[in-house]
């Protein structure tokens, strides 16, 4: 099956902060892919911008380097690669002053679609917002792209908030997070909303929980410094998790539009509850044999950040009553997986006694790796001897359900940039979104502050703190096992 590509209109795509590893890691792979997929149209144009002095032959070069590291099986292609390397332009840049910008000015046509993508720390964005408009680039139509943190607390998101609705309209904005371009993440929505076996499930009288698992491996070395301001919960659970969590419990948008989307989400986050002190977990990860412990890896000998999080959250409406569902996130965990999981309730009645009455349908849904979802179902166990049950998965691992050489699965990156390009929110979050989630966010940080709270510590490449597991094991349930 050959992917259908979506046209879009031409465009110029600025990308601030160009020289970054953002940018070289998967912005600009990605978009080299969307080129030669023939989804980016002739005449469109990617201007890097950034504080480097380079000139747009050094530019090229950094960015066929940075493709040819990072751009997968499809850097091979080398007359491809070539004509995409003359759609890229650079200009250095003086994010708070006055250099580059008329030179940005000249470049940057009125009659194509306008991006700008602000690949820079969010202390920036209010300087090149400003610019932008100062010097005669940006218009009513022009799209900003700006990356997560989307503040660090309540105050601090509305003034981001404030400080780009001085220039753009909320229309113009889009807060990407990666994780809503991923194909299941997407595929929830279509699950749900597109199969008369599901939605009328989906609620407390079929529901028994659902957990929310996002597993890394990786240790945060290299990134210590922002990890140790920020922590599990600001760097994944008040953005990526409480996405996943809206997109499993919205209530049915009246269509498949980016406002009604996401006034669904916004009522999710509004309703769900204050989380008390002894159903949240925070751990953070000790030395092991393969590697350095938070702290040193953090250089802060007397850090309390957490590596790793796991809570029990509640929804406060009719659909979800009574459904707890279980969070959980960190870094040096046993393996990377990224997975939803929504288990059913026991049989009102069985009919089989014993062991045989014990089983459960469960409906998993795997973002990374291996993208794809299965649902367990039982059956009886093949052959003679009487009646005896087993738990068997119906599976559907997109590569190969839809034949991994044939379908072409975006990154999360390059399909949302092409949203961008097509005028579509709906994988973006708003603003109003950003601050119910922080305000929901905050008390459980101020909480454990107030408290002097410790983060358990976990062995790395476990599957983290052994009172995560408890949690569990206090309402007689578990964990679904971390595996990739």
């Amino acid at each position: 099956m050959v992917a259908r590509v979506i046209p879009v209109d031409p465009f110029d795509l600025v990308i601030f902060g160009g020289t970054g590893d953002l940018a070289r890691r998967k912005i600009l792979p990605g978009l080299f892919r969307r080129y030669r997929s023939g989804q980016m149209p002739d005449g469109s144009r990617i201007i890097g911008a950034a504080r480097s002095d380079l000139d747009g032959a050094g530019y090229r070069k950094m960015i066929a380097d940075a493709i040819a590291e990072f751009g997968g099986d499809e850097a091979g292609d080398q007359d491809c690669l070539s004509k995409f390397l003359t759609c890229l332009d650079y200009v250095p840049i003086d994010a708070k002053g006055t250099g580059g910008w008329s030179e940005l000015a000249q470049l940057v046509r009125k009659d194509v679609v306008q991006a700008f993508y602000f690949s820079v720390a969010p202390s920036l964005f209010g300087d090149l917002a400003e610019r932008l408009h100062t010097n005669g680039i940006a218009s009513a139509n022009s799209r900003i792209v700006v990356e997560k943190p989307f503040g660090r607390d309540l105050e601090s998101a509305r003034a981001l908030n404030r400080t780009l609705a001085t220039h753009f309209d909320e229309s113009q904005i889009y807060r990407i997070d990666h994780y809503l371009g991923k194909e299941t993440v997407q595929n929830l929505m279509a699950v749900r909303f597109g199969n008369v076996l599901f939605e009328p499930l989906w609620n407390n009288h079929y529901v028994d929980h659902i957990q929310i698992t996002v597993a890394e491996t990786v240790s945060v070395a290299g990134r210590g410094a922002y990890y140790d301001r920020s922590g599990a919960m600001r760097d994944m659970v008040q953005n990526h998790l409480m996405q996943l969590l809206c997109l499993i419990a919205m209530e049915p948008p009246s269509q498949f539009g980016a406002d009604a989307v996401r006034d669904e989400k916004l009522k999710v986050i509004r309703a769900l509850q204050p989380v008390d002190a002894h159903h949240i977990v925070r751990g953070q990860y000790d030395a092991g044999p393969d590697g350095k412990s938070y702290r040193e890896d953090a250089e802060n000998p007397r850090s309390f950040t957490e590596s790793f999080i796991a809570m029990k959250c509640h929804i406060a409406n009719w659909r979800w009553a009574d459904v707890p569902f279980y969070l959980r996130t960190g870094k040096r965990l046993k393996a990377r997986s990224s997975e939803i999981t929504v288990v059913f309730k026991d049989l009102g009645h069985s009919i089989f006694e014993g062991d045989e009455a014990r089983h459960r349908n469960i409906l998993s849904i795997r973002l990374q790796p291996n993208e794809g979802m299965d649902l367990q179902v039982t059956i009886k166990e093949p052959g003679p001897g009487g009646m005896r049950l087993i738990d068997v998965p119906l599976d559907m691992t997109f590569a190969d359900a839809l034949g991994d050489k044939e379908v072409e699965v975006a990154d999360a990156y390059e399909r949302l940039i092409m949203d961008v390009i097509r005028g579509n929110q709906t994988l973006f979050m708003r603003g109003d979104e950003v601050e119910a989630a922080w305000r929901w966010t905050d008390p459980l940080i101020e909480g454990w502050e107030a408290r002097n709270d410790v983060p358990k510590l976990y062995d790395a490449g476990s599957a983290g703190p052994e009172d995560a597991m408890m949690l569990m094991h206090r309402d007689n349930r578990r964990w679904r096992d971390i595996k990739a």
